[in-house]
């Protein structure tokens, strides 16, 4: 049997007929990969193989010689075609081992094999056997002959056409495959985020489009001023490894670096016959321009194909700068260059769930009076100071570090315990800063987490070091203070009180109780001192110590305040109704609720609904509410003495009041603070500093009332030391709405007599 593939031959003879040659063709050893038609012939008579060598062997055919393949038996064939290549054309005998054997063959081709471009002609050496119509309609084939009827003329035709209509279903089948590699493509690029990343997948993309190994460059070059300057490499791949990121010279590649600048200035692709340069047309004055070294030149389906393909990726680069430059704007401050708090918080959690959490700390970096110093110098001034202090904790601190800025004035080190050291980052600040030729000298505040410690996400360890910079703000300016687990237990539990106290007061679990102002003198109660208190559904009680901190914290207590006032007025009102025209009510002002800038309407408006009567309405604010910025207190009383309402001061003793302020405050009562009433009868020091206030309040002209009052002892000392009034359980405890009416109609007048 020959050898299944037969070399080409030259043969002159240009008879019609085909003449049957007895001798076989040599053996070839010419590879599968020569650029030529392959045409199997698959017949179980030699003669038909030799002949057909013969009769095409000397031809060129679309400017490419013919190259044979033998199978003699439809089971060779099989055998053969599961690993050959590129077979162009089959030239099939139907009737081999079986009459339908042919047939059996073309169904394994195109439904097993999967092999569709390759095209068939079927041949038969007895006429009619096959049915030709229902052949050709069931199978693709590309034409059915009888043996005698394909002369030389007719068998070069015939597999001609077939070439032919090989040539166009692979260069469709080439630009289909194409295509979707490029849709394929772009959906891989568009998935790289980074320019540099994008541009090493393009060059990526392009070689697998060619076929060929990766081994090029991409660089870009800007012309913002309608001048094209230095070149700058964003990717590399293969070989041109060797040439750094940035800018590229002529002295690192004159090759390269000239057939860039050619296809930058034409603006188009140029194809050579060993390199390939790609244009991509870019926005904002930025083209760019890849670089690949070619093994082969390439065919014009390939060019058709890059001239696609790179109009799609120049829109792909300015999406992915447009990306990236979102990218920076979403997770990199502008002013510093530095992670922002989104990113951070990204980097938190990668490393808590890295190895490096035990060892790790991080820490808040709060400059102190910043906003002073922004103030002064400005906001320009102040920008270059921030950014002063970015550098320096960025190069001092070492590169292993995250340094980030969080916004304002607060910026933040993460890394290894060793170096997030407070000591080192606070002796940053020592020397002093040098800013358009001032020196200014700053110092800092820091928070600490130590992560090995800390349960939660990345936000949650934020937070942690947020409470531990606030406890270090509380205990002194440029030092530092480290988180702990009871600091977060305390945290928690203020905030579930405060979701805990909406929820109450939206059910109406709390409410005001009144406690009696009694005369000293008469023992006949003049007034009452409105109190917030708070029941949960179990029946227990919440203490007021516990509960309005959390209010002032929280904002609540602006609407909560507004709730009592109303409560009060409306009693106020309840209670002159029944006879008691002479009656004061006392209301608490918390110092939050005190400055929100709606607080004048707020009174105003609660005292035009309820019509309570202002001149017996009194407001008690605290002696260190009264020391705090006194000059905008004296303002803003002056306006809410001008309702007609009354103010005293509560706690008095306790905030070492300046008596110069006092008196421009224009208050109409102080009350004596519990602690001291409690020392009449308690303290070595015994009534000294209840009689001062009682004096002070007689030279000043103001009234004064006693809290806390709580045996008849102490109502004696404070009456013989000229007190008026008192407040206290040994006259009555705080009471609700009804009882404090029944009180004042029964018991009241019991106690009087």
């Amino acid at each position: 049997m020959p050898a299944p593939i037969t070399p080409l031959e030259h043969n002159k003879d240009d008879h019609d007929d085909l003449v049957f040659l007895e001798e076989h063709p040599a053996p070839s050893s010419a590879p599968a990969a020569r650029n030529v038609w392959r045409v199997m012939i698959i017949d179980d008579d030699e003669d038909v193989h030799s002949t057909t060598t013969f009769a095409l062997g000397n031809l060129d055919m679309q400017h490419r010689p013919l190259e044979f393949v033998h199978a003699y038996s439809a089971a060779q064939a099989r055998d053969m075609l599961k690993h050959e290549q590129e077979i162009a054309v089959i030239l099939l005998d139907v009737v081999m081992e079986q009459d339908d054997a042919g047939l059996h063959l073309v169904r394994y081709i195109r439904e097993t094999l999967k092999l569709a471009d390759v095209r068939i002609i079927l041949r038969t050496g007895q006429p009619g056997y096959a049915p030709e119509i229902d052949a050709i309609r069931d199978f693709d084939i590309n034409d059915y002959k009888t043996k005698s009827e394909l002369t030389r003329i007719k068998l070069f035709t015939t597999v001609t056409a077939a070439i032919r209509s090989y040539e166009q279903i692979r260069s469709i089948s080439a630009s289909r495959r194409g295509l979707n590699q490029i849709i394929h493509a772009s959906t891989q690029l568009m998935a790289l985020h980074g320019v540099q990343n994008f541009a090493a997948g393009v060059l990526t993309q392009i070689a697998d489009l060619l076929n060929i190994k990766a081994d090029g460059v991409l660089c870009v070059q800007e012309c913002p001023d309608g001048k094209c300057h230095e070149l700058l490499v964003s990717a590399t791949a293969g070989s041109y490894g060797r040439l750094p990121y940035g800018h590229v010279t002529a002295a690192d590649d004159a090759l390269l670096v000239g057939a860039i600048e050619r296809t930058l200035e034409q603006r188009r692709n140029i194809y050579n016959h060993d390199y390939v340069t790609l244009y991509f047309a870019g926005k904002a004055s930025r083209d760019f321009a890849a670089f690949l070294q070619l093994p082969r030149p390439i065919t014009d389906i390939d060019e058709r194909l890059l001239e696609v393909f790179c109009g799609n990726v120049a829109v792909g680069l300015d999406n992915v700068e447009l990306v990236s430059h979102l990218h920076n704007a979403a997770f990199y401050d502008q002013l510093s260059k530095l992670p922002n708090r989104t990113r951070l918080v990204e980097i938190l959690d990668a490393t808590l769930a890295g190895p490096a959490r035990d060892e790790a700390t991080l820490s808040l970096v709060d400059l102190d009076h910043f906003a002073e110093t922004n103030d002064a110098l400005g906001h320009q001034f102040g920008d270059m100071l921030l950014v002063a202090v970015a550098g320096r904790l960025q190069s001092r601190l070492g590169q292993q570090l995250t340094v980030a800025r969080l916004g304002g004035d607060i910026f933040c080190v993460l890394g290894d315990a060793a170096q997030v050291n407070p000591a080192m980052i606070l002796a940053l600040f020592q020397t002093p800063f040098s800013i358009d030729g001032q020196d200014v000298q700053l110092s800092a505040t820091l928070g600490l987490v130590r992560l090995g410690e800390h349960d939660g996400s990345g936000a949650d360890a934020l937070k942690d070091a947020d409470i531990a910079l606030k406890r270090a703000k509380t205990q002194q300016r440029a030092g530092h203070f480290y988180f702990s687990r009871s600091m977060g237990v305390e945290i928690r539990e203020r905030v579930r009180m405060m979701h805990a106290l909406r929820t109450a007061f939206g059910q109406n679990q709390l409410f005001v109780v009144y406690q009696p102002q009694i005369d000293l003198t008469t023992r006949r109660p003049v007034g009452a001192e409105a109190l917030l208190r708070w029941q949960t559904p179990d029946g227990k009680f919440i203490s007021p110590d516990r509960f309005i901190p959390i209010a002032e914290y929280s904002g609540l207590i602006i609407e909560l305040g507004e709730w009592v006032l109303r409560t009060a007025c409306r009693e106020l009102v309840l209670l002159r109704e029944q006879g008691h025209r002479d009656f004061m009510m006392s209301v608490n002002v918390s110092q939050v609720q005190f400055r929100h800038p709606h607080f004048l309407d707020m009174l105003r408006q609660a005292l035009d609904d309820t019509q309570a009567p202002p001149e017996y309405i009194e407001l008690e604010i605290t002696e260190s509410m009264a020391m705090e910025e006194p000059d905008l207190l004296i303002k803003m009383l002056w306006q809410v003495k001008q309702t007609g309402v009354s103010i005293a001061i509560d706690d008095f003793g306790t905030g070492f009041s300046s008596l110069s302020y006092l008196q421009r405050l224009q208050v109409d009562r102080l009350k004596i603070d519990r602690a001291f009433v409690t020392e009449i009868t308690g303290s070595a020091r015994g009534s000294s500093i209840a009689e001062m206030v009682i004096q002070l309040g007689r030279n000043l002209g103001l009234a004064v009332i006693a809290e806390g009052v709580e045996d008849e002892r102490q109502a004696q000392i404070l009456q013989a030391l000229g007190c008026p009034l008192a407040q206290g359980f040994l006259f009555a405890r705080p009471m609700t709405a009804a009882a404090l009416a029944g009180w004042l109609n029964n018991d009241a007048l019991e106690g009087a007599a």
